[in-house]
């Protein structure tokens, strides 16, 4: 193998969790031309890779107009192998279209029957979850091996003066349902803030959120360092934090990227998704009771469906206390 490309245009955490297949394609193929094709916006993540040649970007705000550019762009650059980790149609038709000599991706993706192989995607086997990285591993074991990889970023350390011992706090997601409720996390800053300085982490939409949770916890050992940071930036900063606090969303796949303990809640989804933190320290932590409405969807929703909420019903100082940080 000369050229390989592999394509995931989805959320930040799926690109994250893609880096797996890279590490594992370039164990095998070290000398290879590795290119990564990602939406806008998520490009940040591979700043510096060691091994990655190449970060294309597709940019979906003039979806049509800016797909046909890129299929030329990548064309041209005569691809042995084209893996798609994506079930999606425009994905499929980039594959297709790409002139790899080889393209593989899931079957449930309704071009795959263009593809020259297909891989059955599924969410569980033998009565046990199959986590997301070793989904699109199998992708490539025809020409590796079926051993999962664990995904991996590479931030230079961080150069902010950092309050030592920390603890990041990441309250934010794109679904609301996703969310532990803001009140939640008020409670965890004022259980832990008299012992750790905390570090509120997010994306700029996420910055006016984790001021007012600042100002709900009322702790003066509190620091909003949402919007102030990249994606890889964030990163370097929870690789050193004594526990990152996260929902299910992009921030505990930047845990997993760099072996940083996590402690993540999953309100409206469920571990079966596949989508668990892989730190070495990590736990996921869901409300008690036992919910017939849960999981209510893949993703997530901008409300309760039902309007209770109850999924993120997880008890603070259960959590604390679990985690013996005080």
């Amino acid at each position: 193998m000369r050229r390989i490309l592999v394509i995931q245009t989805a959320f930040i955490g799926d690109a994250i969790l893609a880096t797996s297949v890279l590490e594992k394609l370039h164990a095998y193929y070290p000398q290879a031309q590795l290119d990564l094709l990602v939406r806008k916006g998520n490009e940040s993540i591979c700043k510096d890779h060691p091994f990655l040649h190449r970060v294309l970007i597709f940019d979906k705000s003039s979806k049509y107009k800016n797909l046909w550019k890129l299929i030329s762009e990548l064309r041209k650059e005569k691809y042995d192998l084209v893996i798609n980790l994506q079930r999606f149609f425009t994905t499929g038709l980039i594959t297709v279209l790409s002139g790899g000599k080889e393209t593989i991706g899931f079957d449930k993706n309704p071009l795959s029957f263009l593809f020259t192989h297909r891989v059955k995607h599924e969410y569980t086997k033998d009565g046990k979850t199959i986590h997301e990285i070793d989904r699109n591993q199998k992708l490539i074991a025809r020409y590796t091996d079926e051993q999962s990889v664990k995904p991996k970023l590479y931030p230079k350390p961080s150069t902010l003066a950092l309050k030592t011992p920390y603890i990041c706090m990441a309250p934010f997601s794109i679904w609301f349902t996703k969310q532990y409720p803001e009140r939640h996390w008020v409670e965890l800053i004022q259980l832990l803030a008299p012992k750790y300085t905390i570090y509120l982490m997010g994306g700029p939409s996420d910055a006016a959120g984790c001021e007012r949770i600042i100002q709900l916890a009322g702790h003066a050992n509190v620091e909003s360092l949402a919007g102030k940071l990249n994606l890889l930036e964030s990163a370097g900063v929870m690789k050193d934090a004594v526990m990152n606090f996260v929902n299910d969303s992009a921030p505990l796949h930047l845990t997993s990227a760099v072996n940083a303990p996590c402690a993540a809640f999953f309100c409206s989804t469920v571990k079966a998704f596949g989508f668990t933190p892989l730190s070495d320290r990590s736990l996921v932590f869901e409300a008690e009771e036992y919910l017939a409405c849960k999981p209510c969807g893949l993703h997530g929703y901008k409300a309760c469906p039902l309007g209770h909420f109850k999924c993120g019903e997880i008890s603070p100082e259960r959590v604390v206390n679990t985690l013996g940080l005080i």
